[in-house]
């Protein structure tokens, strides 16, 4: 072999890894928090494969690195955490920061949503229709999302009724949640999810409020014996991306977030956090846990009322800090709610 091909040889040898050196630079990668456990169906199903997505629709411009379980922010820090660039993208329950996102919360309210899929495209409809947008200026809103209903789970008391919650100490995931269980005559305890199961193995709490795809997502089934299906509340959720990051991104990686934002997605996370409910009460059937199944509360002479004030509590609180419009938005959710369920 002679010389100059050897020498042209490895010039190409070399000009391929500045090249591949050149395009790994090039690739700018994401950082997105999250407080789901790393093994679960929500983690793997939705958030890996949005990145999965982001990476092939920005021909690999765009790399997504994803912190789960609170690794890089807490749950009730992750929105901030966005918004002040900690991390790049945030997805975190609005409820966590509690007061910051009212109007949006009004989706957790009895009988808005029966089901994660209708929750999603309700809540996904008040952003898109500029009902609760101005509750987001400071981030830039990729897709909402929520659980199917959540419902009520105790360690060792049969729920059947509401005055049976007297004095228990229930984990709520939101004050909207937490201000209905408290009307029924339980203690309301705050926690981000991550935290439910240590506090119920130690008997910090006696039960909590959570949908069944949260039993399966945070493993709390051996923790639990009594399951009582009153759709009460609504989990809501925002994937939000820090407007910064956003607005450093070349044309065509803005254009691989902007296809992989909106109802697309709110979409698929609502059908796989609809499967996950599934397969949730299935455990507990297979288990001979105890199911109480209160269908149409809002009907139901010993639920109603509890339910009923809850709503009025919310909306009136709304309208006592200016929020005139909360009615209206409430109109609003209800009637997304018909046409999201078609």
């Amino acid at each position: 072999m002679n010389r100059t091909f050897t020498r042209a040889m490895l010039a190409l040898y070399v000009a391929g890894l500045a090249a591949a050196a050149t395009s790994a630079q090039a690739a700018t990668t994401l950082r997105l928090s999250h407080f789901w456990p790393e093994v679960s169906t929500v983690n793997k199903q939705v958030f890996a494969k949005w990145a999965k997505a982001v990476e092939e629709d920005s021909n690999g411009e765009l790399r997504v690195q994803l912190f789960p379980s609170q690794t890089l922010s807490q749950a009730d820090e992750t929105y901030n955490a966005t918004v002040n660039g900690i991390t790049d993208i945030g997805i975190t329950a609005q409820g966590y920061t509690n007061g910051r996102f009212p109007l949006s919360q009004i989706v957790e309210l009895p009988g808005v949503s029966t089901s994660a899929p209708q929750g999603a495209c309700v809540l996904q409809t008040l952003y898109d229709d500029g009902l609760i947008d101005q509750e987001y200026d400071d981030s830039r809103v990729l897709f909402m999302f929520t659980t199917g209903p959540g419902y009520l789970h105790t360690k060792n008391t049969n729920i059947e009724k509401p005055s049976d919650l007297e004095g228990l100490r229930m984990r709520r995931p939101t004050a909207v949640a937490g201000d209905i269980m408290e009307n029924m005559g339980a203690q309301p305890v705050g926690m981000p999810a991550p935290d439910i199961y240590t506090s119920l193995q130690r008997g910090v709490i006696d039960g909590l409020s959570i949908p069944w795809e949260g039993i399966k997502s945070f493993q709390l089934g051996d923790q639990l014996n009594y399951h009582t299906q009153v759709p009460f509340y609504t989990l809501i959720f925002v994937a939000t991306m820090n407007q910064s990051t956003y607005a450093s991104l070349t044309p065509e990686q803005k254009q691989a977030i902007d296809e992989n934002s909106g109802m697309v997605w709110a979409e698929k996370a609502g059908q796989v956090f609809a499967a996950e409910d599934e397969a949730g009460r299935k455990n507990a059937v297979e288990q001979g846990e105890t199911i109480n199944v209160i269908d149409n509360p809002l009907q139901n002479p010993d639920w109603q009322k509890p339910l009923e004030d809850g709503i009025e509590d919310y909306l009136s609180g709304l309208e006592e800090r200016g929020l005139d419009q909360a009615r209206d938005v409430y109109q609003a959710a209800l009637d997304a709610a018909q046409s999201c369920a078609q």
